[in-house]
């Protein structure tokens, strides 16, 4: 039986999209296309690669006005924001301009008889499995790099930006880049670990969840499939006894809160030194109390709904379990917290590490802040986290 990937909105819970996944002989015969394919996209000059590439990316730009409403109804981020083109061409130009010296061959030495160099070559089909908190912006970190270089193209993009692919792939096929060369999948879980595991791909790249990424490591386990993941996080922001406050404030309670905190780089844990504690806390205050949460499609909301209901589920928990165990909030909820995606932005004081909110990622809009005697104090509480810094 066929399943159908559902994006529910997080503005009002219905169905924005939905698509059938291919089954698993279908998802194996385009990936056959893509390996068939490779070579002749190999032999390409580099710079028509990359001229391709760059076309493909301007297409994408010109799709901006339709691209940011649906955004908006996929995941939740304001429309006042813009989007991500501006991000998205700025990664693909700067993979484009560095291509010529990064795939060029190392030098190793020479003499009258012998020269030894190491080339580069393509790995042949990459797998781009991309999230949803920046769909745009996190795809083109790998597609780019991964077309200029010569190789060929999947991508698995997540079920609640269900649309970003099909439009990279409307966009990229329109500038010229061979449809078998670059592929948007709809695939489930399972046919992806079974593609995996039998050799489909050369390599694949991940950024997702923890859980996600020990699926990908298991599905090529024996395979000696290449394997880049991107997963989970639990970023310090440390502000020192001789910071410029205001800037250290606007900075840390930005990466604390954009996007509904659902950032990879995003700050889940702010130590502040004890002689600037009561100040930031207040300036930090001040800022998210100016927040206006509500519908994304209003150009005058600053924080949308976060993308899913669940996500949002998992943040008020770990909110409630640290107030239950002594901690305390400093934003009153808002007007357009529903109780379920509509999440007020939160401050918390007089966390402790033993709180999940402090040790577990959030990626949310919640940021627990601790006072700290000294450097060596932040660094300890820092490194105090299961997460690699």
């Amino acid at each position: 039986m066929t399943q159908t990937l559902k994006c529910i909105s997080p503005i009002d819970g219905s169905v924005f999209a939905e698509r059938d996944v291919l089954l698993r002989d279908a998802a194996m015969a385009i990936a056959k296309k893509s390996r068939a394919a490779q070579a002749n996209w190999a032999a390409r000059s580099l710079q028509e690669r990359i001229d391709l590439v760059m076309a493909g990316v301007a297409a994408v730009g010109a799709m901006n006005d339709e691209i940011v409403p649906e955004l908006a109804h996929m995941m939740g981020r304001p429309v006042r924001y813009g989007g991500e083109f501006g991000g998205f061409n700025e990664r693909a130009s700067h993979m484009a301009k560095i291509a010529q010296d990064a795939l060029a061959d190392i030098a190793v030495g020479e003499n009258a008889t012998f020269k030894r160099y190491i080339k580069r070559i393509p790995h042949g089909v990459v797998l781009v499995v991309a999230p949803w908190n920046y769909p745009y912006m996190t795809a083109i970190n790998t597609v780019a790099p991964a077309l200029i270089a010569g190789n060929t193209v999947m991508l698995k993009h997540a079920t609640q930006t269900l649309l970003v692919g099909e439009r990279m792939a409307q966009a990229f096929h329109s500038a010229g880049i061979p449809e078998d060369v670059f592929q948007n999948a709809f695939l489930d879980h399972d046919t992806t670990s079974d593609l995996i595991a039998n050799r489909a791909f050369d390599f694949v790249n991940f950024t997702g969840s923890v859980g996600g990424g020990k699926a990908m490591e298991r599905a090529a386990a024996g395979t000696f499939t290449g394997i880049g993941l991107e997963l989970g996080g639990k970023d310090p922001g440390y502000v020192m006894d001789d910071a410029e406050l205001d800037v250290a404030v606007d900075t840390l309670i930005d990466g604390a809160m954009f996007n509904s905190g659902q950032c990879c780089c995003g700050i889940e844990r702010i130590y502040v030194r004890e002689s600037l504690f009561d100040t930031f806390v207040e300036k930090a205050v001040t800022i998210v109390n100016g927040y206006k949460l509500g519908n994304p499609m209003d150009p005058e909301t600053t924080i949308g709904p976060m993308a899913n209901v669940r996500f949002a589920t998992e943040v008020r928990a770990q909110i409630s379990e640290a107030l239950t165990a002594g901690a305390k909030a400093h934003i009153d909820t808002m007007p357009g917290d529903d109780g379920f995606a509509y999440l007020t932005p939160q401050i918390l004081t007089d966390v402790t590490h033993d709180m999940r909110v402090m040790r577990d990622e959030s990626f949310g809009p919640v940021v627990g802040i601790m006072p700290v005697k000294s450097d060596e104090a932040a660094i300890a509480l820092m490194n105090d986290s299961n997460f690699g810094l």
